[in-house]
């Protein structure tokens, strides 16, 4: 990767030509499959069941889309003015709250990590482990997410590469100090993105030290005080880490899975089945949320929108610069215009690949967070719904460059030279040392 800065105005034309020729909004059909059952119904109306939807968010920047949705009117064009967007104090937070539901004074759908709503339709990680069924209407990011680490590992200039961390963990713990890395939520994508790192390179998340669950929002304190020695978040808090000199950024997510998957739109399955069309106009504001987020001219707005109390609440200088895709790592490393910025609408980063979604379940069993005999492929029909967004996109006259041939992005590499084939999840699994498997 280079560090050497890179003239921003062809992908600023590019984009923003894309974003003019895609937000054209015109109303038609909807097309649904049930869950479980594939049976599809045509709507025969555009006139929409609701105007209303609760949607959790947790202060992230990826949850822009849902801000922008706000602040910019895309709900309100799309039929839907009364949408509230609250705020989670947690992922366990928001995962109780869709099992509420809103009529039990919880929320409807929610910002939310990818595996969340298959966690929480097979009751892996609910209370009394009872399923409460969901969809996934789109993908609201790529990648954005950074590993970061304590500031008394510095003079190491810890990166992709986890061998001397390991050495240094084994060394703290050797002298009877505890040694810990926090993630978000069990089975969430922070979850698996550090174990993930941490394995690569020799560390046994599960042996080798604790992985504890820590709120987002609270990271940043945590670290101060110690409780942990490396942790995994989207920002703002990784830059915070560095602003508060607490620690650094060991690396960006997509160093790991270039454009990987992260958060999702999710919705409860009944407020979707009652709200067929409804549903489908939440999916078009957001998309074109995402299109006004993607859009390089904005991205100052956006950040500063985020910064607002009522949704991040931190300093516009700790969202701006990643925001824009430029990244100090605070060890002297700095990336300008990274490859490795997140992103909302680029590279089909809207269209919720049920191959992604495999990956997730893959790695969930591969931690023991579901069991190995599980019928993927039905589930992942449940829950994915990209037949929404595929409606959504053709109403809003998506240039067809824009959505995805297959349900499928094929074959994924890791950094580390692993390969998942969404054809063979078995061979991903067996060429993983370190894991921790139940049947």
């Amino acid at each position: 990767m280079s560090n050497k800065p890179t003239d921003k105005k062809p992908e600023l034309s590019e984009t923003r030509r894309t974003f003019i020729k895609q937000s054209a909004a015109v109303w038609g059909s909807t097309m649904l499959a049930g869950f479980g059952a594939p049976s599809i119904v045509m709507a025969q109306s555009t006139k929409l069941e609701t105007t209303k939807a609760k949607l959790g968010f947790i202060a992230l920047t990826d949850a822009a889309p849902l801000f922008v949705g706000i602040e910019k009117g895309f709900f309100k064009k799309h039929g839907m003015p009364d949408v509230e967007v609250l705020k989670q104090s947690s992922w366990g937070t928001t995962r109780d709250n869709l099992v509420l539901g809103s009529a039990n004074g919880g929320i409807d759908g929610a910002h939310i990590l990818t595996p969340m709503p298959y966690l929480i339709s097979t009751g892996a990680m609910t209370a009394n482990n009872i399923p409460t069924p969901m969809y996934i209407l789109a993908r609201l990011n790529l990648g954005g997410q950074c590993i970061s680490v304590g500031e008394e590992y510095k003079a190491l200039k810890v990166g992709t590469d986890t061998r001397e961390f390991k050495k240094a963990l084994m060394a703290k713990k050797g002298g009877g100090k505890a040694v810990s890395a926090a993630m978000t939520f069990p089975g969430g994508t922070h979850d698996l993105w550090i174990r993930y790192w941490m394995a690569a390179g020799g560390i046994d998340p599960n042996d080798d030290l604790s992985t504890i669950v820590v709120p987002p929002a609270q990271m940043v304190a945590n670290m101060k005080v110690g409780s942990m020695d490396t942790f995994c978040v989207c920002e703002p808090w990784n830059k915070q880490l560095i602003t508060q000199k607490i620690g650094y950024t060991a690396l960006t997510t997509s160093e790991l899975w270039q454009n990987h998957p992260e958060k999702a739109l999710g919705m409860r399955k009944d407020w979707v089945d009652a709200n067929p069309n409804s549903a489908k106009a939440l999916v078009m504001a957001v998309m074109e949320a995402q299109m006004f987020c993607e859009d390089p001219a904005n991205r100052e707005e956006v950040a500063r929108i985020c910064s607002q109390r009522r949704w991040i609440n931190a300093p516009m200088g700790d969202i701006v610069d990643r925001m824009k895709g430029d990244f100090d790592y605070g060890t002297g490393r700095v990336v300008t215009n990274s490859p490795q910025q997140m992103r909302y609408w680029k590279d089909q980063a809207s269209y919720p690949f049920q191959s992604h979604d495999l990956w997730f379940i893959t790695e969930n069993q591969r931690w023991g967070y579901l069991p190995t005999k599980l019928d993927t492929g039905s589930l992942i029909k449940q829950v994915n719904r990209e037949d929404i967004w595929r409606e959504a996109a053709a109403t809003l006259k998506i240039d067809k460059s824009a959505i995805p041939a297959s349900t499928s992005r094929g074959v994924e590499k890791m950094f580390d030279g692993k390969v998942f084939d969404p054809k063979n999840p078995k061979a991903y699994l067996d060429s993983l040392t370190i894991k921790a498997m139940k049947s």
